[in-house]
């Protein structure tokens, strides 16, 4: 088995390791067809990314499409203070996602169908390559103390405003060339504050909130010029906050995954690429950061770094920042 950790020890850029990893994936001839059969999909997913590092001229189009939203926001709300951000998804996050994907993916398939022979028609290559939000963009918004009105709070006003511009957010994308997907977490968890016509597109876990605590809506959509997909996630800087610096931050995520990582059924130990992801994931859930030898790359430890490359931290590709044009008035 080889894994990302073997390639971040020669001081090589994140595009260079990425292009040895893809490569050395398809290289691999493994007896087992099901352990070829997923590292060809997995270096599938790296090329991905690789495409999006390497051909990125359409951030530029795609930004400029969205900062049309921004403006209308600014127009459309001027009492709020918000935030567009975007963040290509890091190396070593990213290279997490495929591996945990998989493992809840086969998990969902075994407790559906008990069958292992019939893995390979299950676990297809659209199901396991369906990763949305290696390019994610965020809206956080928030009223600030002297634009709330008489008889309201701001975590009122600020969760009015957040679904407003959820309902109005996908026919002003579509008119930009970006095509919502429907979203099959809706089906089971359907939102009663999203409008009809849109209902079916959003993760809304506002309402539903998940065990963390966290909270966000999600939608994705689908670029037509750049053919490819990317997630638009919308909330107040009180649900971002609690995200980012919460018990809902995705290092204390890790460490509940660290805990967990143990408790796979002994069963599914047949099953060498299920056990291959598993390793993968603990060789980085373990990674000493301050002996990782990556360009553009420097940390002390797990906590202080300086991420110039996009290895841990990601790649931001959409600062765009509007404070409440009123700040200092009082909305009636």
């Amino acid at each position: 088995m080889i894994s990302l950790n073997d390639y971040l020890y020669q001081g090589d850029t994140v595009l260079k390791i990425l292009n040895n990893y893809e490569k050395a994936l398809r290289s691999m001839d493994s007896k087992d067809a099901m352990v070829k059969r997923i590292d060809g999909f997995h270096a599938e997913y790296l090329k991905g990314i690789i495409d999006i590092l390497e051909h990125n001229d359409f951030l530029t189009s795609q930004s400029q499409r969205i900062r049309e939203f921004y403006l209308y926001m600014v127009k459309q709300y001027p009492y709020l203070s918000f935030t567009f951000k975007g963040r290509i998804k890091s190396l070593i996050r990213a290279e997490e996602k495929f591996n945990r994907h998989l493992i809840e993916l086969t998990d969902d398939v075994l407790a559906e169908n008990q069958e292992v022979q019939n893995l390979p028609s299950l676990l297809s290559r659209e199901k396991i390559l369906d990763i949305r939000d290696i390019i994610a963009y965020r809206i956080i918004i928030s009223v600030p103390k002297c634009h709330v009105q008489k008889g309201k709070t701001a975590q009122e006003m600020e969760r009015e405003a957040l679904y407003d511009i959820a309902n109005v957010l996908p026919a002003f994308m579509s008119d930009n060339d970006f095509v919502p997907e429907i979203s099959e977490y809706a089906k089971e968890y359907p939102s009663n504050h999203i409008c009809d016509r849109w209902r079916s597109y959003y993760k809304d876990f506002v309402e539903h909130i998940r065990e963390t605590g966290y909270q966000s809506l999600h939608i994705v959509f689908c670029d037509k010029v750049a053919k490819c997909r990317f997630e638009m996630q919308l909330r107040t800087k009180e649900m971002d906050d609690y995200a980012e610096i919460g018990t809902a931050n995705h290092t204390s995520y890790e460490e509940r995954q660290k805990k967990s990582k143990n408790l796979r059924p002994e069963s599914d130990k047949m099953l060498p690429f299920y056990e291959e992801a598993y390793e993968r994931l603990a060789l980085l859930q373990e990674l000493d950061l301050s002996k990782v030898d990556v360009n553009m790359f420097a940390a002390k430890d797990n906590v202080l770094m300086n991420d110039g490359c996009g290895l841990y931290r990601g790649r931001l590709i959409l600062p765009y920042e509007h404070l409440s044009r009123f700040q200092n008035d009082q909305i009636v």
